[in-house]
């Protein structure tokens, strides 16, 4: 089983995420691109992913909301791929849209999301950089359990993975 992801703080505006995965890296890349994989794992128990939009390019968009089962308020991301080179890196800019949500994330540029994967021996490893606009916006977004979040999804990402394996 893989460990859990290692968090860092290269600088004062960035959250470098670590991971490996037992999987192909076509897999792993699938599973970040392909509009019916990205539910199954990426979000929170209680949530579901209702919209799920992607267009897979450089220049495409993309659209990501969760809703709470219990309440029904809804939260999420949109933005555009900036750089996409099968099946090793992916980088997109992401907004934040509060939805319904009682928070709201510091006003800023978007946060540039940098997806890097590499495969040896089996094992995907995978590096995900989040550059915010300020100090301040990477303080307020780890400040919400940002990380927390991102190892639940990708511990139900292991799963998706194993049934796509077989």
């Amino acid at each position: 089983m893989p460990k859990p992801a290692e968090v860092s703080l290269p600088t004062d505006r960035e959250v470098r995420v670590a991971r490996s995965f037992n999987a192909p890296r076509q897999l792993v890349w699938d599973a970040h691109t392909k509009p019916k994989l990205v539910p199954k794992w990426q979000g929170y128990d209680g949530w579901d992913m209702p919209v799920c939009d992607m267009d897979v390019r450089v220049g495409g968009k993309y659209k990501w909301q969760w809703r709470n089962l219990e309440d029904g308020k809804r939260f999420g991301f949109f933005g555009t791929f900036t750089e996409v080179n099968r099946p090793s890196r992916i980088v997109h800019e992401q907004y934040y849209d509060p939805g319904e949500m009682d928070f709201a994330m510091p006003e800023a540029d978007p946060c540039v999301v940098s997806l890097e994967l590499s495969e040896q021996n089996g094992v995907t490893t995978l590096v995900c950089t989040l550059k915010f606009a300020s100090k301040e916006a990477r303080d307020g977004a780890i400040s919400t359990g940002m990380t927390d979040g991102m190892e639940h999804s990708y511990t139900r990402l292991e799963d998706v993975i194993a049934e796509n394996a077989a």
